[in-house]
């Protein structure tokens, strides 16, 4: 199963990761958002089924 990561980077803009169970980064935010809910819905929009 791919492991999410829904962090804030140094802009403290919201992102987020998608890495494969062998270390490998399969998918990322394009882009940083404003608040974390926005960055939860861009990552839903893209597999993520959590919250």
């Amino acid at each position: 199963m791919d492991k999410w990561e829904i962090y804030q980077d140094n802009k403290k803009e919201w992102r987020w990761n998608r890495t494969a169970p062998n270390g490998r980064i399969v998918g990322a935010s394009t882009q940083g958002y404003s608040s974390r809910a926005n960055c939860v819905e861009n990552a839903q929009r893209n597999g993520y089924r959590g919250s």
